[in-house]
């Protein structure tokens, strides 16, 4: 049993603070500590206070949600769940460098969901480690282009029903190609992208991606063992237990890149 995650809720519109108000009733491990309608009161509060978390508008009256968050010493840092009714194809930054979003208007499942995630992440201890997410936001809100182009190098974005989502390429097993899209393998999920194997082996190459066939791109560092026949054909196995024929065009590049 985790100690109450104290709370703070922070929008100039009283109806959007009722909102998150009375979700929070439902939520036991969540404390409502303050409320507050303004960028100067918020500050003042998250200083004595010191909240666990913060549900921020992104845009208040006074001063922006980033705003708040750049007068903040870091040692009192909560964790952040943005408010904001920005479209989302304006969140990309949302998705590489905070906890987490709520898109105005959002469904009570939404919140749930969100809330439940802080739960999760207070369980475990790990909360502290955001910090650095939240310092890097603000960073990039300075300077856009310089920072994006850092995160991207990490991160592979995943454009699809109306919004854009982002998985860390290391956690990529292996792509597909199936007509004109890409199945793209995590351990999670399987994603499906409108984009060519050798656009995304360009994004992989600095990782351990490398094309065995021509429909087929494997993260070599989820090898679990190259098996050889009688007849001089390669195949891999990978952690799942997937098994892909190696084809005679990119036998020998496997070969030099794996070191056999």
């Amino acid at each position: 049993m985790i100690a109450p995650i104290k709370a703070i809720i922070i929008d100039d519109e009283f109806l959007a603070r009722k909102r998150v108000s009375n979700l929070l009733n439902d939520i036991k491990e969540i404390e409502l500590i303050e409320e507050c309608s303004s960028g100067k009161e918020a500050i003042k509060a998250i200083n004595e206070k010191k909240p666990d978390l913060i549900f921020l508008d992104i845009q208040i009256t006074d001063m922006t949600g980033f705003d708040i968050l750049k007068e903040l010493d870091e040692s009192i840092m909560p964790l952040v769940i943005f408010i904001t009714a920005f479209d989302e194809f304006a969140l990309k930054a949302f998705d590489f460098f905070a906890f987490d979003y709520l898109l105005k208007p959002f469904k009570d499942e939404r919140f749930f969901q969100s809330t439940n995630k802080v739960i999760e992440l207070f369980s475990s201890n790990k909360s502290n480690s955001l910090n650095k997410k939240i310092n890097n936001l603000l960073k990039y809100i300075e300077n856009p282009n310089a920072n994006f182009s850092e995160i991207k190098h990490t991160k592979l974005a995943i454009k699809a029903n109306g919004k854009v989502s982002f998985i860390e390429k290391n956690n990529i097993k292996y792509i597909q190609a199936s007509g004109y899209y890409a199945e793209i393998f995590t351990e999670q999920k399987k994603y499906l992208l409108r984009e060519s194997l050798n656009s995304l082996l360009e994004q992989l190459k600095s990782f351990n991606f490398i094309r065995i066939h021509r429909s087929t791109i494997i993260n070599t560092s989820l090898i679990k063992e190259v098996l050889y026949s009688n007849y001089g054909e390669i195949d891999v196995k990978m952690q799942d237990e997937k098994l892909f024929r190696i084809s005679k065009t990119h036998k020998k590049e496997f070969q030099k890149k794996m070191g056999i």
